[in-house]
């Protein structure tokens, strides 16, 4: 009961309560987190709590973090405690949390392959505004606009190729092996694992006046000023958008299941694409909410 906010691990949940205290309790499996015994006389004001795959990060109204679960996937912050003072924001990997500090200085601490070593690039981690985090690596959003990258290169976390390019980025979208940046022009540039979305090169020409982004674990759906969608990355899971390109239009929203997404066009009716067992259909789909069937798209069956 009074139950704020729910996070989850791969096999646990922690909920923060609106108990007078900002408590925060766990269940499921503890070798994700489930069990929180250790540290739960420290859970107290609670405002967040975010998760790799094996464990949770809870950050209180006073800026402290507290950890538990799987020490190697980020459970145990004990080294670098004394660094975490004043945070204002958490993101996770799968194996590794980042904390952003009211100076603008981040904080890492984990798998060291997945984004817990942030040293390589901590001279250049200053200022920072906003961090968005692949499966493997993590990136930084400065106040100039610029843009640092650490953790598994094969998922992201190298972008020192692309650095010149990464300039007056307003918004960052994660995959779980690449990354694509929204700059203030309305273009885009996206690094990491190419099969995976890091190379949009193929439909740069169309990526103008781009307003949004959404990713599935492998490929990118990009809404641009005129309503139309470019999508790029793995086929199947949502990178190619060729069959239903033509209904894309009006496009007010898209969301994302693993492998596949979903528009939402200003008719009130859905467009589907990407994985059929994911939500994506193997023939485009058009679905009108608040009615029981789908309806039918001509040429294309139901």
């Amino acid at each position: 009961r009074n139950v704020k906010a729910i996070q989850a691990s791969k096999a646990a949940f922690a909920a923060i309560l609106e108990d007078g205290i900002g408590s925060v309790v766990c269940w499921g499996d503890p070798r994700h987190g489930g069990d929180n015994l250790g540290v739960q006389d420290q859970l107290r004001n609670i405002k967040e709590v975010q998760a790799t795959s094996s464990a949770f990060a809870a950050l209180s109204c006073e800026g402290t973090v507290v950890t538990w679960g799987h020490p190697q996937y980020g459970g145990d912050s004990q080294e670098i405690q004394g660094e975490l003072k004043h945070v204002c924001q958490i993101q996770s990997s799968r194996r590794a949390f980042a904390a952003i500090r009211a100076d603008g200085e981040v904080v890492a601490w984990g798998d060291q392959h997945c984004g817990g070593d942030s040293s390589s690039v901590q001279t250049q981690l200053k200022n920072v505004k906003q961090i968005q985090a692949s499966f493997g690596a993590f990136a930084a959003i400065l106040a100039n606009g610029s843009v640092v990258a650490w953790g598994d290169p094969s998922r992201g976390g190298d972008c020192s190729n692309f650095s010149h390019l990464l300039t007056n980025v307003t918004q960052i979208q994660a995959g779980c092996a690449a990354f694509a940046a929204i700059r203030s022009d309305g273009s885009v540039i996206s690094w990491g694992a190419p099969a995976y979305g890091g190379d949009s090169s193929h439909v740069k020409s169309q990526l103008k006046g781009v307003q949004q982004i959404q990713a599935t674990r492998t490929a990118f759906a990009a809404i641009l000023a005129d309503e139309t969608v470019v999508t790029w990355g793995d086929p199947e899971g949502g990178g190619d958008s060729s069959r239903v390109k033509d209904q894309l239009q009006g496009v007010k929203q898209i969301q994302a299941t693993s492998y596949a997404f979903a528009a939402l066009l200003a008719d009130g009716t859905a467009i589907t694409w990407g994985h059929s067992e994911c939500g994506g259909h193997t023939c485009p789909q058009r679905h009108a909410f608040g009615k029981s069937t789908p309806m039918s798209v001509p040429g294309k069956g139901t």
